[in-house]
């Protein structure tokens, strides 16, 4: 697990409550289910809850799960009527099948094997009601990998409370697991002696092709019933709507 969401945990709020605009993000969500008529929602990879809140405050049955026990822990601490749960999106069982299931956020780009992205597809539908919906965004690897491809340095302002910070993300292309890339991450707090820095992290972020993920759904026994684009904060971005056949 990425650094990020455990020693890591707190500024990771900071600095995503800042640049994410989770009002947006939820009202595209919330605009797909509606569409299903689907009230009951899963989130995987739930993190700190923003968007559990919004859910549940506009009348959705929501319950989170997240990897990370210190995201867990603020998000059950911030968020009081959300339900949040931790536990593996490749291995969960619900004690009752849910009507959709939605991972934001490109947490399918932490998947970096087939087997995972597999082990994970398997559990949603086992976990989906039939004709259950099953939302989530991916990076495009078409499009982004190109544009890394002599690195690429690029810089995030971000303000929580009275505290000013600032992150400096050094991407560069790393094929070895497939349309994959490093992501190194410095963390740093602005103070009046200048930047501060108060945390690293290195990961290695998967992306997808749209063929590929129709392949991993195919596997699965789910119908893609719309591909979309949408904008993001860093990446070029298409979200999957599925459902369970």
């Amino acid at each position: 697990m990425s650094k990020l969401y455990t020693d890591l945990a707190e500024i990771y709020e900071a600095m995503y409550s800042s640049f994410i605009d989770y009002k947006a993000e939820f009202e595209f969500y919330e605009s797909i289910l509606k569409r299903y008529d689907r009230k009951e929602i899963l989130e995987l990879g739930s993190g700190i809850g923003h968007l559990g809140d919004f859910f549940q405050k506009n009348g959705f049955e929501y319950s989170g799960i997240d990897l990370s026990e210190e995201m867990v822990k603020i998000a059950e601490k911030k968020y009081l009527e959300c339900k949040f749960l931790k536990g593996d999106i490749r291995f969960f069982k619900l004690s009752k099948q849910v009507e959709s299931i939605i991972m934001v956020g490109r947490t399918i780009s932490y998947l970096l094997t087939n087997k995972d992205v597999l082990s994970t597809c398997k559990n949603v539908y086992n976990n989906l009601e039939r004709k259950g919906i099953f939302s989530f965004d991916f990076i495009d690897a078409e499009e982004f990998i190109p544009s890394i491809q002599n690195g690429k340095e690029i810089l995030h302002n971000a303000s929580y409370g009275n505290e000013e910070y600032l992150r400096k993300s050094i991407w560069s292309i790393d094929l070895d697991k497939g349309m994959t890339f490093n992501w190194e991450s410095h963390y740093f707090k602005k103070t009046k002696n200048g930047l501060k820095e108060i945390g690293t992290d290195n990961s290695v972020i998967r992306t997808f092709t749209r063929e590929e993920i129709r392949i991993f759904l195919e596997l699965n026994n789910f119908k893609i019933k719309e591909i979309l684009p949408k904008e993001s904060y860093a990446f070029p971005t298409y979200v999957i709507v599925a459902e369970k056949r």
